[in-house]
């Protein structure tokens, strides 16, 4: 218990679970938006905000959203991406496609709350990055849908997708953004922002709630581990059953059995077996 109290004490913002508390700061959250976006925000609330505070242990994984809405009944979905993760096993990145959950996750829980489709509202999705995803040094990447054969053709469905690269050197943002970027990166105070998301950090820190969350979001996250690793020992040994059966399948063709002995002798299906004397011819 007391090693994860401690966890929590060494926590910077980049740690997705710290990242959304600080956005629970409507104050923060609020100017970040109108220093992005370059406009005025008169409020925003927060979009089921018992998602980015409780841990579900019944769930797959553990949801920390902060769906936002503002005064114009703008959408938000802000979110902390410190590695870029790829598909094992096809080697292609996950975060295009994260982006594109995302932005049907936030249509279709407008539409479940009874709106038709040409009322669903402007949406931003925005990654805050630890690393140049397109690899091109902008600090900022804005991406809405455009026409090919027109690019000045834009389809104006509302939804915009921003990736905020810490890491940046290219393109304009506001001061504070910068310096919010230098705090992720280095956890450098430069500015007054910067000094108000520090302060915020150390009382959250000390706040009960926050540390009760905490200590159950650990306990989850390391009884996912475990399931993850319990999955993989399993699925590894039936694969090495398996190579076991195919490789006492080739010793038997070897010595001139029959498909139908040797199928019963290694629990193989007889398909199976006349499968791997296919592929020995």
């Amino acid at each position: 218990m007391q090693k994860q109290i401690s966890n929590l004490d060494k926590l910077t913002l980049s740690n997705d679970f710290l990242f959304k508390h600080v956005m629970l700061r409507k104050r923060i959250c609020k100017h970040i938006l109108e220093e992005l976006l370059h406009t005025e925000i008169a409020d925003i609330t927060y979009l089921e905000a018992e998602k980015t505070i409780d841990v579900y242990p019944d769930s797959h994984g553990i949801r920390l959203d902060v769906k936002i809405a503002d005064a114009a009944n703008t959408h938000y979905n802000l979110e902390m991406q410190v590695k870029n993760p790829v598909n094992r096993a096809t080697g292609k990145f996950l975060l295009p496609k994260r982006t594109r959950y995302y932005q049907a996750m936030l249509d279709t829980d407008m539409l479940q709350k009874g709106q038709d489709y040409d009322e669903l509202s402007p949406t931003y999705i925005i990654f805050f990055c630890l690393f140049d995803f397109f690899q091109d040094s902008q600090r900022i990447y804005t991406f809405k849908k455009r026409c090919l054969e027109n690019m000045n053709i834009e389809l104006a469905d509302e939804a915009v997708i921003m990736f905020l690269n810490t890491l940046g050197i290219k393109g304009d943002v506001s001061p504070d953004i910068q310096s919010l970027f230098d705090y992720i990166n280095s956890n450098t105070i430069n500015s007054n922002f910067t000094r108000e998301v520090a302060d915020t950090i150390v009382e959250i820190k000390n706040d009960k709630k926050v540390r009760d969350a905490y200590m159950t979001y650990e306990m989850r996250m390391k009884d996912l581990r475990d399931e993850a690793h319990a999955e993989g020992k399993a699925e590894g040994l039936a694969e090495g059953k398996a190579e076991e059966k195919t490789a006492t399948a080739k010793r038997l063709l070897s010595m001139g059995l029959s498909v139908e002995d040797i199928a019963k002798a290694t629990s193989l299906s007889v398909e199976q077996v006349e499968k791997i004397k296919a592929e020995q011819i």
